[in-house]
């Protein structure tokens, strides 16, 4: 059988032959390339997010040369294969790239080669190559994968895995190279096509602590036999997983908490203020049954400690992750918070010294010290990124590193090999960490991973962040008017926003809203009653639950209390300073409990009115309770202080998007002023007729929009006030009435 014909077998069983060779038969090979990573990448037991390559050696004609020659399509670096459009490909000369061998100097100067790659760029294309496009280019397939698998990668990182592969290849009729471990880049490039120049029968290749290779003739071939081998790698590591049942990771040591939902929402707000330390964080929780076996193991804090194999892994969740030393079973939930502190400031320490020991003169400086992985027993996983994307996908990355841990410790068949398959010349043997068959990376190479200046690079050409990025804003009343401006004004500004309503339908619209244009991470959205401490808690605690805490408060919710006499009920009034005032009080008292544990600086910015200070006939109700939110944000700012900042806006008569001006209301008042108007018209063309006659009491003429105020909302909740707090900001185009006195 040809080695570059598609390995017969039994039927998948874990993973699904996607093609549809209908869609792929109508598009171009540049297009089927597209259509092949977004197969691979939409299934995250086949590669993680943002990782692994896929590539193709098209021919396209030289317009330099007028000639056909052959280009080497390959992933853009930091792309994502699940998500990869055409325009996220490079495009190389193959002949230039493999010329690069002539003048390559050896591992030593291998980073070289990456320079080259901007000078060999097939046509105007200013993608910049994946950093594993040299294995690619001189491998001598037309199509290429490149994958992490946590079945395959559980494998390269088993101490028997040079073993395991052989019983693998015999079982499935396959003939996978093995190389040691090695980084990525021109010098493993060199090796690998070393070896499969040794082996031309050779249909694949796994990389010690790193991950797999595969290819094909076509673009078809080179899918089928990715996911029939990775498949394979599943039936192979799944049936030692299942012999091993309870066994694995040394049995159980631990049960989860019964109240660990209510540990997390006690101790996240504290955590993510301990992770913020250099830079604001956004976090994640995950209590999945493989994070909950993990966590709660007898072998699961050794295995953290040692850390992560593969590459990919451990660029997001560092090195290793905090494993905090915590009995679920003998101590308090006020015991966990000092262990906490202590693991915290224990882990820092840590990664200073790991810095100091491997820095080189031209390393980058010292990134953030903090871990951006929690594991805690009995509670589960907290992760943390500058997104709750980020933070998402940290989670979902460690979750890739405890299948592999799983695997390769499922695997252990006796007493590691004298000679580890891993080592070689990047690494001996005893560089390298064994627990139960698991091998880790030498913290020596994965220094050498975390700061590689290419990686640094890569960093660098992130696009920057946005004002209120890293920031969690709560807004009550979001679900219309000033509070939807507001929200969908934070989320433009990078803020992650709890959108909270009475009216949860409205409250879901706006979050769906944000979500669009921020990303499906960006926004959650709960029922609020203001006036119910209990509701107000759960609220918050949904923050909390989502992203780890709340660094921005907002509320936009009031009543304005209308009959038609002008006369209002006992009811009414109660009711009217219960909402207005009460709740004020009820939603910053429950948010000081989050911004306290927090340690953090914080906003929190309320909603009063020009009518505070105008006195006018037939709104006392709601005129003193805009008079008492003023002064109850003069007293909050002094409790706060100095971390937390109040303030308020205080607009004039807002009419347009405003509950609080119903169609009847908006004609009652159009009535007793005097305006003409059509019982045709829409209630929203009946308020602009009321908000033109409000805006020609001001100085400016303006009528007052939602947008304005939402605009000074951020203003007063983002760092351009910092300065600023105890402060009535007026939105009322200039109400000569209600300057302050």
């Amino acid at each position: 059988m040809s080695p570059r014909e598609v390995q017969a077998g039994p039927e998948l069983r874990y993973l699904k032959d996607l093609w549809d060779e209908s869609v792929a038969s109508a598009l171009d090979e540049p297009e089927t390339l597209r259509y092949r990573s977004n197969l691979l990448g939409a299934d995250l037991r086949i590669t993680n997010f943002g990782g692994g390559n896929t590539s193709s050696k098209l021919k396209q004609r030289d317009p330099l040369e007028d000639r056909d020659v052959e280009v080497l399509w390959v992933k853009g670096s930091g792309g994502d294969l699940g998500s990869a459009q055409r325009g996220g490909f490079a495009t190389l000369y193959l002949q230039k790239l493999r010329g690069l061998e002539r003048i390559y100097r050896g591992v030593e100067h291998e980073d070289e080669m990456v320079d080259c790659y901007p000078l060999i760029r097939f046509g105007v294309n200013p993608v910049a190559p994946s950093i594993d496009t040299a294995l690619h280019g001189f491998l001598p397939f037309a199509h290429v994968d490149h994958l992490h698998p946590d079945w395959a990668t559980a494998l390269a990182a088993a101490a028997n895995g040079r073993e395991r592969l052989e019983e693998y290849n015999r079982r499935f009729g396959h003939h996978l190279l093995w190389l040691p471990w090695q980084r990525p880049g021109f010098e493993l490039a060199m090796m690998l096509k070393r070896a499969v120049e040794a082996s031309p029968s050779a249909d694949g290749a796994v990389l010690g602590c790193h991950g797999l290779f595969t290819w094909g003739d076509t673009q078809r071939e080179c899918y089928r036999r990715s996911i029939r081998v990775i498949d394979q790698f599943g039936q192979f590591v799944q049936e030692h997983v299942e012999r091993k049942g309870e066994n694995l990771f040394g049995g159980s040591l631990h049960s989860m908490r019964p109240d660990s939902r209510e540990i997390v929402q006690e101790i996240f707000p504290i955590l993510r203020g301990c992770v913020s330390s250099h830079e604001r964080a956004i976090g994640s929780f995950s209590d999945l049954p493989e994070v909950q076996r993990f966590v709660n193991s007898r072998d699961g804090q050794r295995l953290a400690y040692l850390g992560t194999s593969c590459p990919d892994h451990f660029v997001r969740t560092k090195m290793r992750p905090l494993f905090v030393a915590w009995d679920p079973a003998r101590d308090s939930a006020a015991a966990l918070k000092e262990i906490l502190g202590r693991s915290l400031a224990e882990y820092r320490r840590e990664y200073e010294q790991y810095y100091r020991e491997f820095a080189k003169p031209d390393s980058p400086g010292m990134r953030n010290p903090n871990p951006t992985v929690v594991l805690v027993p009995g509670v589960g996983m907290f992760t943390f990124g500058k997104s709750k994307k980020e933070a998402r996908l940290t989670g979902e990355f460690y979750v890739n590193a405890i299948h592999v841990m799983e695997g390769a410790t499922a695997l252990e068949s006796g007493p590691p090999p004298q000679t580890l398959p891993q080592s070689g010349k990047a690494a001996p043997t005893e560089a390298f960490d064994v627990c139960h068959n698991y091998v880790s990376l030498p913290p020596k190479e994965a220094f050498g991973i975390e700061y590689w200046p290419l990686e640094e690079a890569k960093l660098r050409r992130q696009p920057p962040e946005k004002e209120l990025s890293r920031k969690v804003a709560f807004i009550a009343g979001a679900g219309h008017g000033i509070g939807r401006e507001a929200a969908l004004l934070a989320a433009g500004r990078g803020a992650h926003v709890v959108a909270a309503d009475l009216d949860l339908e409205a409250a879901e619209m706006v979050g769906r809203e944000v979500a669009e244009s921020g990303g499906r991470d960006a926004a959650v959205s709960t029922a609020l009653d203001i006036r119910d401490r209990a509701s107000v808690s759960s609220a918050l605690a949904k923050a909390v639950e989502a992203f780890g805490g709340i660094d921005i408060l907002v509320n936009t919710a009031a009543l304005f209390p209308a009959s038609a006499d002008g006369r209002i009920t006992d009811e009414q009034w109660r009711l009217t300073l219960e909402i207005n005032v009460t709740g004020n009080h009820l939603l910053t008292s429950e948010a000081e409990k989050i911004f306290s544990a927090q340690g953090l600086s914080g906003a929190i910015v309320l909603t009063s009115s020009a009518n505070a200070v105008v006195a006018k006939r037939g709104s006392e109700a709601y005129d003193v309770s805009k008079a008492a939110v003023s002064h109850l944000v003069r007293e909050l700012a002094v409790r706060l202080a100095p971390r937390v900042r109040v303030n308020a806006i205080c607009p004039a008569t807002v009419v347009k998007g405003s509950t609080m001006f119903p169609r009847d209301r908006v004609l009652a008042s159009l009535t007793k002023y005097g305006i003409e108007y059509s019982v045709e018209e829409s209630t929203e063309e009946l308020r602009s007729r009321l908000a033109r006659f409000y805006a020609q009491r001001t100085l400016t003429g303006a009528s007052i929009d939602p947008a304005d105020c939402a605009e000074a909302i951020l203003f007063l909740a983002g760092e351009r006030s910092r300065c600023t707090t105890g402060h009535l900001f007026p939105v009322d185009g200039g109400l000569v009435e209600a300057f302050l006195r």
